[in-house]
């Protein structure tokens, strides 16, 4: 790794979660990906309401994880 690269990733780390959040959305938020981060808002509010109104069931992470090793194998 440069030594620009590892000072910018200290920077990063350096920063609060709130600034964090906010270089994220910045990103997503590029003229390349206008629409993108609202779009996943969107999603999660979605697959939330969902699991509010019962109409999916959760599935535990470890499952999840352990079919998708399963299907890889194959």
């Amino acid at each position: 790794m440069s030594t620009a690269i590892a000072e910018l990733e200290a920077k990063i780390r350096a920063l609060s979660p709130e600034d964090k959040t906010q270089l994220i959305r910045t990103e997503l938020d590029g003229p390349a990906e206008a629409g993108v981060g609202r779009a996943w808002i969107e999603e999660a509010k979605r697959r939330h309401q969902e699991l509010i109104d019962g109409s999916v069931q959760p599935v535990p992470g470890e499952r999840v994880f352990a079919n998708l090793r399963a299907r890889l194998k194959r």
